[in-house]
């Protein structure tokens, strides 16, 4: 089942109408799960960032020990041959994907020399401007790059994320505040996180346990530009306790503010409404 709808698929090198089949019973990535994949925005015109998106999902694939067969460029041209079938303001959901089409003489390592390649277009909704969540505590952590493929963004690493989410929701909770295998936050189950104390913004540092966003690197850049600080540095569920304000950031959503975490309230401060502001402002600007 889709997550949206107003679906069209690229496959086989051409779109198609509809969320067309891309993948067979016996493809590599179908059954063990040698799948990467990426998302982008389309909002009112624009697709924030697009370029960095398809150079990630090909940085994924070689993680996962992909052959990556569209180069960024071409991957580029082909989204936006399949955007210009929608109107203008019509709200997508970009994602292009790989996954392993055989196996090795032992099954079990993917072949890197025939890749399956999409790219699938979802009409879903910008989330309400005055949309937030609050966060719960959960026993289910981020991995570490020894025990998984923690450095591209893949299909394999979800279940886990489903699990932290289920954990919590069955508390009440709308989203996980996340563990790296050290005890320190590492992001939430789906979205890097922010907080603000005393007007310093503060993010978990890259330490290879998630991956560091695009959107997430863009608030930086954009709330230093600024002339807020933001640090870069190990965070501790107690820092979080403290926090004036606490904002998710992804692509989805972009900025997702939090109203609390377990027992403590936040409200939704001016340092994370100007992040989003930020943000819309630079997507708006030509340069995204």
């Amino acid at each position: 089942m889709a997550t949206g709808r107003n679906i069209r698929t690229y496959f086989d090198g051409t779109w198609h109408d509809g969320d067309a089949m891309v993948m067979r019973a016996s493809d590599h990535g179908a059954w063990l799960g040698s799948s990467v994949f990426d998302g982008a925005r389309h909002v009112d015109g624009m697709a924030p960032d697009l370029r960095a998106h398809c150079d990630r999902v090909n940085r994924s694939a070689r993680a996962l020990m992909l052959k990556p067969t569209v180069d960024t460029d071409a991957m580029v041209e082909i989204v936006r041959e399949g955007l210009a079938a929608y109107p203008k303001e019509t709200p997508l959901y970009i994602r292009p994907m790989y996954w392993a089409l055989d196996g090795d003489a032992a099954v079990i390592a993917p072949s890197p020399e025939r890749t399956g390649f999409a790219v699938a277009l979802e009409e879903i909704p910008m989330p309400a401007p005055d949309a937030t969540v609050t966060l719960g505590r959960t026993r289910f952590r981020r991995p570490v790059l020894e025990d998984a493929v923690v450095d591209a963004k893949a299909g394999c690493l979800y279940p886990n994320n489903a699990r932290m989410l289920a954990d919590v929701r069955s508390r009440g909770f709308g989203n996980a505040l996340v563990a790296d295998a050290m005890g320190n936050v590492a992001e939430s189950a789906t979205s890097n996180v922010f907080m603000v104390k005393d007007g310093t913004v503060f993010t978990p540092i890259p330490n290879g346990t998630f991956l560091a966003g695009i959107t997430r690197a863009r608030h930086i850049a954009n709330l230093r530009a600024d002339g807020m600080e933001v640090v870069e540095t190990v965070l501790s569920f107690a820092d979080f306790d403290d926090a004036d304000e606490v904002f998710l950031s992804g692509n989805l959503a972009k900025v997702t503010p939090v109203t609390g975490f377990e027992d403590i309230p936040y409200q939704v401060g001016p340092v994370t409404r100007r992040a989003r502001e930020l943000y819309w402002d630079w997507a708006r600007s030509g340069t995204a």
